[in-house]
C-alpha cells in the first residue's frame, strides 16, 4: 500500500439485535425455502419408481411437517413484531425457529440445507452506523410513549408506576379493613373538614367554623373508626371536637377509593368478614364477637408503601413555590442590583425522593367523649 494512501474506515461492531422487519424477511424467506423443499420432495415422489416410493413418501411427510412449522413460526413473526405487548425479542426468536424448521424440512428433503445462511443476517453484528440509527429510532419511539402517557395520565412515570402499585396495595388491603360505604362517607366528611362530634351525635356542618346543626352522621361508625384511629379529634374552646382523617385513615380512603369493589355490602357482611379473620378454636365466642366488631387498623405495610402520585401540574406549581421562597431566602432584590429571578427546572428525582421521605408516624389522639 502506499505511504501516503489513507486507511480504511474502521467499523465498530456494536452486538444488538436484528431490526423486527429483518426478521419478518429472514422467518419468510425460511419458509419459501421450507416449503419448496416439501415441493420438490412430493414431486420427485410423485415421479419416482415403485422401488423409491415408500423412502420418498417418508421424506415428504417429514419435510411437509417442518414446512408447516416454519410458516407457522413465520406468520408468528408478523404477529409479534405489531403487538405491543410482546417483549422485543419476540419476533427475533421466531425468525430462528422458522430457520430451524427450514434447515429441517431441506434435510429431510434430501436437498441443499441454504436455510442456514439466514443465520448469518440474524447473528450479524451491528455497525457503529446502524446502532447509532437503532438508539435514535428507539429514544424517538419512547419520547413518543412518554409524551401520549403524560397527556393521558398527566403524569410522569415514576408516579405513573406508584400509581400502578397504589392500586395493588388497594386490591390485596381493603377487603381486609372490613368496611361499608357507609365507612367511606364518614371518612369522606372528614376530610372535608366538616364532621364534628358534639352532644354525643356526629353531624357534618353545613360550612367549616360553624359547629351546629347539619347533617348527621352514622354514630356508630363514627365512633369505630375513631377507636381504630382512622379519626383524630381537635377540640374547640366550646367543647366541639372536629374530626379529620389520621394518616392511616387518609391513606385507607386512598387505598378504598382506587378499589371500592373491596368494600362490603352490608355491615352484616362486614361484621362476618371480620369475625372470619379474628376467629380462633381457643377463643371463647363472645371474645372472637368483641373482637369482630372492632375494626381492624391498615396493615403496616400499606400504610409505608403507599404514596401518593404527584401530577406534573402539581409539580410545577411546587417548583415555582420552591423558586420564590429560595430567591427570598436569598435576600430577594437588592437596591442598585438587577438580580433575574431564579429559572427553576424540576427534578423527578429529588421530587420522587421528597415524597418518599415522609414516615408514617404514631397518632396519639385526645378522647373522642
Amino acid at each position: 500500500m502506499p505511504e501516503n494512501a489513507p486507511a480504511a474506515p474502521h467499523q465498530v461492531a456494536h452486538p444488538g439485535d436484528p431490526s423486527p422487519q429483518t426478521c419478518i424477511q429472514v422467518a419468510r424467506q425460511a419458509a419459501i425455502l421450507a416449503v419448496t423443499a416439501a415441493d420438490d420432495v412430493m414431486t420427485a415422489m410423485c415421479r419416482s419408481r415403485s422401488g423409491a416410493a415408500a423412502r420418498l413418501e417418508a421424506a415428504m411427510h417429514a419435510a411437509h411437517k417442518e414446512a408447516v412449522e416454519a410458516e407457522k413460526w413465520a406468520d408468528r413473526a408478523e404477529q409479534y413484531a405489531d403487538d405491543p405487548a410482546m417483549p422485543s425479542s419476540a419476533p427475533l426468536c421466531c425468525a430462528r425457529a422458522a430457520v430451524d424448521h427450514a434447515v429441517r424440512a431441506q434435510s429431510a428433503a434430501g436437498a441443499e440445507t441454504t436455510a442456514e445462511d439466514l443465520r448469518a443476517e440474524l447473528e450479524r453484528k451491528l455497525t457503529a452506523a446502524e446502532y447509532a440509527e437503532r438508539e435514535t429510532e428507539r429514544r424517538r419511539e419512547e419520547a413518543e410513549r412518554e409524551a401520549e402517557e403524560r397527556a393521558a395520565t398527566g403524569m410522569d412515570a415514576d408516579n405513573r408506576d406508584q400509581a400502578v402499585r397504589n392500586r395493588y396495595l388497594a386490591e390485596g388491603h381493603v377487603a381486609e379493613l372490613g368496611w361499608t360505604a357507609g365507612h367511606v362517607r364518614v371518612l369522606e366528611a372528614a376530610e372535608s373538614g366538616r364532621l364534628y362530634w358534639r352532644d354525643g351525635r356526629a353531624r357534618q356542618a353545613a360550612r367549616r367554623g360553624v359547629w351546629s346543626g347539619g347533617r348527621r352522621i352514622s354514630r356508630d361508625r363514627t365512633e369505630a373508626l375513631f377507636a381504630a384511629r382512622f379519626l383524630v379529634a381537635v377540640r374547640q374552646d366550646d367543647g366541639t371536637r372536629v374530626l379529620t382523617p389520621s394518616q392511616m385513615g387518609q391513606v385507607a380512603l386512598e387505598l378504598v377509593r382506587l378499589h371500592p369493589a373491596g368494600l362490603h355490602d352490608s355491615d352484616q357482611a362486614a361484621y362476618e368478614a371480620r369475625f372470619a379473620r379474628v376467629r380462633r378454636r381457643y377463643k371463647r365466642r363472645d371474645d372472637q364477637k368483641a373482637a369482630a366488631r372492632v375494626l381492624p387498623p391498615l396493615d403496616s405495610s400499606a400504610r409505608n408503601l403507599y404514596r401518593k402520585p404527584v401530577t406534573l401540574t402539581e409539580q410545577r406549581a411546587r417548583a415555582e413555590r420552591e423558586a420564590v421562597d429560595r430567591w427570598e431566602d436569598e435576600g430577594g432584590c437588592c437596591p442598585g442590583n438587577v438580580v433575574p429571578f431564579p429559572a427553576f427546572n424540576l427534578s423527578d428525582n429529588a421530587l420522587t425522593a421528597t415524597i418518599r421521605s415522609v414516615q408514617w408516624g404514631p397518632v396519639n389522639q385526645p378522647a373522642l367523649w
